[in-house]
């Protein structure tokens, strides 16, 4: 489609409309300038049928007037009347009326070819002369076998015609230019109603329809099913109750789920911490103990630690999911971020480790555990989903005064790119099917994406194939914390 054309509904109608209009005009005034042009040219020929040869005949026989000094007989011809006799096909005589008398005419070759081609029928015939310019004239025979031509000025015409053409420029511009005005301000009035069922979608696509509970806007009041608005309108309502009623069973399914996951990671605790407490006393016994059954006490000892990790982690997402607020104090990330790294750097001695820090300390406003946990994850999975002699790089910075940012990079294998769209969902994880004692719960991610969000923050994954990077941005929040947000998170 080319780009000039009217893009929008609004614009095309009243284009449309402009368009019809245009075209209705020229029709009518193409019309009205050949029907009167027509007509005054058959004025024109009456006036020649009722002079006949008069003027020319008088050239022809040298009449004269008894009064005028023997010139031609001039009388009752209209000014600017032309005549001319014509011998053998050419021309003898020619002249024109100039205030009752006349005037000769000097005639060019061109001039006498012109009048020699006049047919001898009567009729009237436009000609154009060099110094009389456009005249309609007709032939006639004479008595003496020659012709005369007798011929009347078209200025008088085309003067009219002009004119009109100039009203009728002036008139239907004007027509158009109140039609196309006019005509935009009702085709607004009239769409009105398809602009509310626009902003009713418009909200609608904004609204965070993925997760969480969602109030969907009122319907379209443009409901009269005999237009085409009104239908699209119930069309609109219709599809927000059934968007409405599915995102309302979403979220009871949510909240059931959030329920259960924390009333379950809650009731999960005490076992664990018992099986946990039962077999550390069991290895703690001074009797001699089988090798089998001090393995099997370590296996349950490691695998309820681990159990207990991850109904903490669970029930850490299961209070975010409900917005229970988390602590709010001032919180040195430098010292969170050095102290994380050390441990990684212990934990994985096969890794080369490059710290990068500001000069000057960077502070937050958060909950230290929180953001130290999700310091902690971030190298643990690199650390994790890393081989050996791979080049880890930590760094801290202050972005700008209201913004901190802290990311971790390694030049590892890098994500699968089937997983980098769902990287930071629960229980991810890049090989499903490999032993849950190779990696951790597939939590943590998810865990720093939501304890960022709490913070007001921002986690990203980037990096190309080769290499990843995860990407850290904070608030840095310099006004004193509210004292009501300043309890700490009971989990």
């Amino acid at each position: 489609m080319l780009r000039w054309l009217p893009r929008t509904l609004r614009a095309r109608l009243t284009a449309g409309l402009v368009v019809l209009l245009a075209v209705a005009c020229l029709a009518v005034g193409l019309t009205t300038v050949f029907a009167l042009e027509g007509f005054l040219v058959r004025r024109l020929d009456q006036q020649l049928t009722a002079a006949g040869g008069r003027f020319p005949a008088s050239l022809e026989h040298g009449e004269r007037r008894p009064d005028a000094d023997n010139r031609p007989d001039t009388r009752g011809q209209s000014d600017g009347t032309f005549g001319a006799r014509l011998v053998d096909g050419t021309p003898t005589d020619a002249a024109v009326v100039r205030d009752q008398t006349d005037a000769a005419v000097p005639l060019t070759g061109a001039d006498r070819r012109v009048l020699a081609t006049v047919p001898v029928d009567g009729a009237g015939h436009s000609i154009r002369l060099t110094a009389l310019h456009g005249y309609r004239v007709a032939a006639v025979a004479g008595d003496d076998g020659d012709v005369l031509i007798t011929g009347l000025p078209l200025r008088p015409v085309e003067e009219t015609v002009h004119r009109l053409e100039l009203v009728e420029t002036v008139v239907f511009g004007s027509a158009l230019l109140v039609t196309g005005v006019a005509g935009a301000l009702w085709v607004r009035l009239s769409l009105r109603p398809l602009r509310r069922v626009t902003t009713t979608a418009a909200g609608v696509a904004e609204l965070p329809l993925a997760s969480g509970e969602v109030a969907m806007p009122p319907p379209v009041p443009d409901t009269d099913p005999h237009t085409e608005v009104g239908q699209v309108g119930t069309a609109l309502n219709r599809m927000l109750g059934h968007v409405g009623d599915a995102l309302g069973r979403r979220q009871a399914s949510e909240e059931r789920l959030r329920h259960f996951a924390a009333d379950a990671s809650h009731e999960l605790r005490t076992p664990v911490a018992s099986v946990r407490g039962h077999a550390e006393l069991a290895l703690r016994h001074p009797g001699p103990v089988p090798a089998e059954v001090r393995h099997a006490l370590e296996r349950i000892q490691s695998e309820s630690e681990r159990m207990s990790t991850l109904v903490d982690d669970l029930l850490l997402l299961a209070r975010l999911d409900a917005g229970r607020p988390l602590a709010r104090a001032p919180v040195d990330l430098t010292r969170l971020v050095l102290d994380a790294t050390g441990d990684a750097r212990a934990a994985g001695p096969g890794h080369r480790w490059t710290l990068e820090l500001a000069e000057e300390p960077v502070t937050v406003v958060g909950d230290e555990h929180r953001l130290q946990q999700v310091v902690g994850n971030l190298l643990a999975n690199a650390r994790i989903h890393t081989p050996p002699g791979t080049r880890v790089t930590v760094r801290l910075a202050p972005a700008g005064e209201d913004w901190a940012e802290f990311s971790v990079a390694d030049d590892g294998p890098g994500v699968p790119q089937a997983l980098r769209d769902e990287v930071f969902e629960r229980f991810a994880r890049a090989d499903p099917g490999r032993a849950r004692a190779a990696g951790g719960t597939g939590l943590g991610l998810a865990i720093a994406r939501a304890v960022i969000a709490a913070h007001g923050g921002t986690v990203t994954l980037g990096g190309a194939p080769g290499a990843t990077t995860f990407r850290v941005r904070l608030p840095r929040r310099t006004t004193a914390p509210d004292p009501a947000d300043t309890a700490p998170d009971p989990g």
